[in-house]
């Protein structure tokens, strides 16, 4: 057995590539210079090396102060949290350039750290980000964004990784966000303009859990109605600016109450052991319409790469499908942060010949104050990997 108290030291990392971008989409020394510059954390026990690297990267989010990344580096193993160009803020977030930067941290692994061996890590978010990666690094096909601009991810030649894990994580930001988005709005201009039987924090609708199934199906409808009506906006918006042959090239938007999924309140729905209440970001109502709900603020690209269902490239279910790499799924039972078919869903879709699933009881999203949970991941990982010779 490992020693799961080494010492760690943590290294920030920064990675830069040749890129040009038509316009800037974050702040920074990013894409119109020439150049994508990247930061990440390296995290490694004390006086161990390794040839292995286990690479974890979320699309807009820093996942070095996790407790699962740090206790795989306690236990001996070498971890890169990896930041994309878009730390923090998915606003203008398109996931083929994501898909670009974790390419470049790979290749940086390889090539000038000497890494023999690389394990993508996908958590939460991560998750779909990690099937996209390795469907494209085995059989890379595109060549533009979803919203026609061009991304070279074909001839990028990205580095497959050696296997998969996929651990907490959602099967993709637009899937995702078409089970929480608040059906309930009429006017996207007006979010006060609400149809009461669809807004589940109303205590006027006389729709309460346990949910009917009509019900049930009504809702879910009415969020797929949604969501293709703004999308039909932003294609509609994107075909006018395009039309008007000046500078103006993108557009920001807000998109109101996107934090209302069943689940949250009908824990009979896709039932498994997570707290009641849906609050892992906090009161729900209060995130439905806060700055932190899913695809909150928006570009008209942006909307389009991770937000629209009919249009994301980033499913996981039809990227795990394209992979043939090892593929180990890690479902937490009490997760409250991503729904619970998808973890089964992703093991079932995956073309892998070599893959495995495994359920860590009362494991909650982070592992939060769970010591025997976060050890018993850690074990799991370091057996698939060593039972394998990829550690």
């Amino acid at each position: 057995m490992a020693n799961q108290d080494r010492e760690v030291s943590y290294e920030w990392v920064h990675i830069s590539y040749e890129e040009r971008s038509r316009f800037a989409e974050t702040y920074g020394y990013s894409g119109t210079q020439g150049k994508t510059n990247l930061e990440g954390m390296l995290l490694r026990p004390k006086g161990l090396s390794s040839k292995t690297l286990i690479i974890l990267m979320h699309p807009s989010s820093t996942l070095h102060l996790l407790p699962v990344p740090q206790a795989f580096a306690r236990s001996g193993m070498h971890v890169l949290c990896a930041g994309s160009r878009y730390p923090k803020n998915d606003t203008a977030l398109i996931m083929e350039k994501v898909v670009l930067d974790l390419g470049a941290y790979i290749r940086h692994a390889k090539e000038e750290w000497g890494y023999e061996t690389i394990i993508l890590l996908g958590w939460s978010g991560g998750g779909s980000l990690s099937l996209l990666y390795q469907s494209q690094a085995e059989t890379p096909t595109i060549v533009d964004t979803p919203a026609g601009d061009p991304v070279d991810i074909a001839g990028a030649k990205l580095i497959p990784a050696d296997a998969v894990v996929f651990q907490s994580a959602h099967a993709g930001r637009a899937l995702h966000l078409a089970e929480v988005i608040d059906p309930s709005v009429r006017d996207e201009a007006n979010p006060d303009d609400r149809d009461v039987e669809l807004d589940i924090y109303d205590p006027r609708n006389p729709n309460q859990p346990p949910y009917t199934a009509e019900y049930i199906a009504r809702y879910r409808a009415a969020q797929r109605a949604r969501i293709h009506k703004i999308t039909s906006w932003v294609k509609d918006t994107l075909e006018d600016l395009k039309s008007r042959s000046t500078g103006e090239l993108e557009r920001g938007f807000v998109v109101h109450r996107t934090w209302a999924d069943l689940r949250f309140l009908d824990r009979s729905l896709d039932p498994n052991d997570r707290e009641p209440g849906g609050k892992l970001l906090g009161d729900p109502e209060t995130v439905n319409s806060g700055p932190i709900g899913l695809a909150r603020f928006s570009t008209l690209r942006a909307w389009l790469s991770q937000w629209s269902p009919e249009d994301s490239r980033a499913n996981g279910f039809e990227c795990a499908a394209r992979i043939s790499a090892p593929l180990l799924v890690i479902e937490g039972s009490a997760d409250d942060g991503v729904p619970q078919p998808d973890s089964r869903r992703i093991f079932e879709s995956a073309a892998s010949e070599d893959k495995e699933m495994h359920v860590i009881k009362g494991a909650t999203h982070y592992y939060a104050n769970q010591p025997e949970q976060i050890a018993e991941a850690t074990s799991l990982v370091r057996t698939w990997l060593e039972a394998r010779q990829l550690l």
